[in-house]
């Protein structure tokens, strides 16, 4: 499709194949382990675990919204921590260095310690003030999680991909809070844009989904090479319901974005919140970089309520807002992110995901729920 159209009209149609008389528009989950193989096999499906209909379809949709009108190709995965591991190991062996946000995605550790354990360097730096520059020398990769989760700090990923690119390591951003209408990071210089789409990119909370998305066939017949060996592979059912959602993204992504500004200028009011992070909020630190690179700023909002007491009985107050783990969804959901341990935050510490629900009624039970928790 056109670079030309707009994020609406491709998110509609991305990855559609060419229409064929009295067949669907978007046609059915392929289900097969095998496929009819006479003769030699040359053409594009051979067996379950390689290749799949249905995959190409969602993989061409994410390819259209992560880069309109060029050439890039997609790998989707069985989930985003699949996705990640997949750039990880198939790009690293033993005796490179690599570079990982230390305030990112709560299961990075676990992935380090499977990194040290393959004769991997892993060096970290946190996500605010560009401080990844400082231990980049003689880094193969590095890694970028803006804007991180749960804190929300954002860097300047043209900067770091010029820096990292001068030192000769390779860059890949995690965009899954961000997702492609928020931020597009093959466009920023980015070598691999990584994304779980269980979170915004399918919004409906109900499939475990990744994706790795680059320009270089080379780098990304790694990356596929490693999900063929690891099988680390997406079910036809998921894949074609992925590719479903992906029609509501920009929809989406409007109201969800647009809930969490609101509910970020409320929550800028209350004297029992402190701090509070958005990135669109133009008091927040990040602002200035977010503008820059960013088209929406997100659905999550993070704040800090006085205790862990405090923050549980907000969680309880809440009635249009879920307490659940993950983010991006249409209906809202908020968690107290101290409960899981291993972020670095205090234990009053909330993070909340604004859903599609009416501002008004959305604002309004959020603002409810702080007065009760307050009394």
């Amino acid at each position: 499709m056109s670079g030309g159209t707009g994020e609406g009209t491709r998110a509609v149609r991305a990855g559609l194949p060419d229409p064929v008389k009295y067949e669907p528009t978007l046609p059915g989950p392929v289900f097969a382990a095998h496929f009819h193989l006479p003769g030699e096999p040359t053409g594009p499906y051979t067996y379950g675990r390689d290749d799949n209909p249905t995959w190409t379809h969602l993989e061409r949709a994410i390819g259209e919204l992560e880069a309109p009108g060029e050439a890039v190709e997609t790998v989707t995965f069985a989930s985003g921590m699949a996705a990640i591991s997949a750039v990880l190991f198939s790009q690293l062996k033993a005796g490179d260095a690599v570079v990982l946000p230390d305030d990112g995605y709560q299961a990075l550790p676990l992935v380090r310690e499977q990194l040290e354990a393959y004769g991997i360097e892993v060096r970290t730096a946190p996500t605010g003030g560009d401080a990844q520059l400082a231990v980049l020398a003689g880094a193969r990769l590095l890694w970028i999680e803006s804007p991180s989760n749960p804190g929300l700090d954002v860097c300047d990923i043209r900067r770091l991909v010029r820096a990292a690119h001068d030192a000769g390591a390779l860059v890949a951003v995690d965009n899954t809070l961000a997702t492609p209408l928020g931020q597009r990071p093959l466009d920023l210089g980015a070598d691999f844009s990584v994304a779980s789409d269980t979170k915004g990119m399918t919004g409906h909370g109900d499939i475990l989904l990744g994706h790795v998305t680059c320009r270089d066939a080379e780098r990304a017949a790694g990356v596929r090479r490693w999900r063929k060996v690891v099988g680390a592979i997406p079910g036809p059912m998921e894949a074609w319901l992925a590719h479903r959602s992906l029609a509501t993204l920009q929809l989406r992504s409007e109201r969800q974005c647009a809930n969490a500004m609101a509910l970020a200028e409320a929550l800028g009011g209350r004297a029992d919140v402190t701090g509070l992070r958005y990135p669109g909020l133009p008091t927040d630190p990040s602002h200035k970089i977010a503008s820059q690179q960013m088209r929406r700023f997100g659905s999550v909002v993070s704040f800090v309520l006085p205790d862990r007491e405090h923050a549980e009985r907000f969680l309880d107050a809440l009635r249009l807002v879920d307490d659940a783990t993950s983010f991006g969804g249409v209906r809202s959901s908020a968690e107290r992110r101290g409960r899981w341990g291993g972020d670095a935050v205090p234990e009053g510490f909330i993070r909340l995901s604004a859903g599609a629900e009416d501002e008004d009624d959305l604002v309004a039970d959020v603002l409810r729920a702080l007065d009760e928790a307050a009394r």
